[in-house]
């Protein structure tokens, strides 16, 4: 019995290390999805979206609104790609925060009612990206592999890097 235990605990780390590339990506997706779409929405709406602005009190909404729609756009579209994913994010986070502060606070009860917006889980997942990056499948990750690739084949990439390359 104690055999089956390390067997299926050994199998499950196998598969799930293979898998680890699907959270961030995943993230990336639904950030990317969700922030575009948001964005491009905004841009045009933005006679509407300055109003809203305007109503929650936001200074200078007539350069707030087309600066947030476009932050939206483009800083959702890299995270999506993943494409300088930690960066992109930055912006996403603070665009949550003050959505949080000016249009949802009033609502919000408690630690409960926070954690249940979806600002706040997004701010959850770009906190993720920020920390953990973009995954393997990302545009930072092939970019990052094709810095340290080595097309000669004498080690000069790997010499570069201060990685011997065993030769």
């Amino acid at each position: 019995m104690r055999d089956l235990f390390y067997f299926v605990r050994r199998l499950l780390r196998n598969v799930l290390g293979r898998l680890d590339f699907l959270p961030p990506l995943l993230a990336r997706i639904v950030i990317g999805f969700v922030f575009v779409k948001s964005g491009w929405g905004k841009l045009h709406n933005l006679d509407q979206v300055i109003g809203f602005f305007t109503e929650l009190g936001i200074p200078a909404p007539g350069i707030q609104a087309p600066f947030v729609a476009g932050t939206e756009l483009v800083c959702g579209a890299l995270v999506g790609i993943g494409l300088a994913t930690r960066l992109a994010a930055l912006p996403l986070i603070g665009t949550m925060v003050v959505a949080i502060a000016t249009a949802l606070w009033e609502q919000i009860e408690g630690l409960n009612g926070l954690f249940g917006t979806s600002e706040f889980l997004y701010i959850v997942l770009l906190v993720g990206l920020v920390t953990g990056g973009g995954g393997r499948l990302s545009l930072d990750a092939l970019i990052a592999g094709a810095r340290s690739w080595d097309p000669t084949g004498t080690g000069l990439a790997a010499a570069r890097s201060g990685v011997s390359s065993g030769a």
